[in-house]
């Protein structure tokens, strides 16, 4: 028999958005883990809020529809409340009734740069790496870290020489420092362009950089990850200025921060340098890092490890599982929104990655804590 077409519309209508929500549906996981690691951050939270005066959104509210945001690769914070207007599935793990009003986007921005002031992201990314269902998922002695680069919202043509730079609210009044508009045209034939001589006049922290001879320099920042080698979960991450010693720098910061003595890390040929290596040593680390040696004849390099780290089978092990950190940066750029910034400034860039990391995490653990049910 055929089914009807028309529309019945009815006088009351029951909804309980708990029993749309399958039993099986992995957001169940992820949101019994997310709302344990925010309710840990209550004094946070309560530092930042005063006492008195009209209630804002509530900042778990606010965290939840973030990792929304980066789940489903929605683009700004304007989409995010449209779809939390119509999606039941949404609303249900924000927090948020069936007839409960959805925020402006504009609010919801501004109260998402108090969580900001507060570095809510680095607290929750820590939550997450510290939750007894996670922990049990990772190594505690083998990691391995690397970095990406993260395109900064800025555009080559706001890179201008330093003494010709003009502040945002300065020039002709049209807010591009009296260049001839937002999108005017620019000739860099013959001209010599370095972060020394230059500067982007939208996001000064940006840097002009390129990781490999051959690429295109971009205005970008180095974003470096921390992962566990047993099952590619990340437990730390740096975004930095743009340098040629970036990744290695926030390599050693990362490692003394999570790594305790007797432990390895594994790394690319970019972080076979004498410095990297050493540093790791002082702190009983064993750098597992790939060798970068090479003779030309005209040069010659020889790594800053030898056979004495290298003859062990852990040494090929940390080796071929290192790769998967690129996973972790493959997520970020196309899942969640991570090829470029959405933000301007180095601090407010690297909450986002930060809070980036945390999703991923979170998005690892239905499966993973399925298979270790079995």
């Amino acid at each position: 028999m055929r089914g009807s077409d028309g529309l019945n519309g009815n006088l009351f209508s029951y909804v309980d958005l708990e029993a749309r929500v399958p039993a099986e549906h992995p957001l169940r996981v992820i949101r019994s883990i997310a709302d344990e690691v925010l309710a840990g951050m209550w004094g946070r939270f309560e530092s930042r809020y005063a006492r008195i005066g009209r209630p804002s959104i509530a900042p778990e509210r606010l965290m939840r529809a973030l990792l929304l945001q980066a789940f489903y690769s929605i683009r700004s914070e304007r989409q995010l409340m449209e779809r939390l207007e119509f999606d039941l599935l949404f609303r249900w793990f924000v927090g948020l009734g069936i007839e409960d009003r959805v925020w402006d986007a504009s609010t919801f921005s501004k109260n998402r740069d108090r969580l900001m002031e507060a570095d809510a992201a680095a607290e929750f990314l820590s939550g997450v790496v510290r939750h007894p269902q996670v922990r049990r998922q990772m190594s505690r002695e083998h990691f391995s870290v690397d970095g990406t680069l993260i395109d900064a919202w800025a555009s080559m043509k706001s890179f201008r020489p330093k003494e010709e730079a003009a502040p945002p609210d300065q020039g002709d009044g049209d807010g591009d420092g009296g260049y001839g508009g937002r999108n005017a045209e620019r000739d860099w034939r013959g001209e010599r362009r370095s972060n020394g001589t230059h500067a982007s006049t939208t996001d000064p922290d940006a840097r002009l950089y390129k990781k490999a001879p051959g690429q295109a320099s971009r205005l970008c920042f180095v974003a470096t990850a921390l992962m566990e080698n047993r099952n590619g979960l990340v437990v730390g991450g740096r975004l930095t200025r743009a340098s040629g010693v970036s990744e290695c720098m926030a390599g050693i910061d990362l490692a003394e921060a999570h790594i305790p003595r007797g432990g390895t890390v594994a790394g690319d040929k970019g972080f076979d340098t004498a410095d990297f290596v050493a540093e790791l040593r002082e702190r009983w680390i064993t750098p597992h890092v790939a060798q970068n040696q090479y003779d030309t004849g005209a040069v010659r390099r020889r790594s800053a490890i030898d056979g004495r780290t290298t003859r062990h089978p852990g040494y090929a092990r940390s080796q071929r599982i290192r790769k998967r950190i690129e996973e972790v940066f493959g997520w970020l750029k196309t899942i969640a929104g991570w090829r470029k910034t959405r933000f301007r400034g180095l601090d407010r860039t690297e909450w986002g990655f930060t809070l980036a990391l945390a999703a991923y995490n979170l998005t690892r653990m239905p499966k993973l804590l399925a298979e270790a049910s079995r």
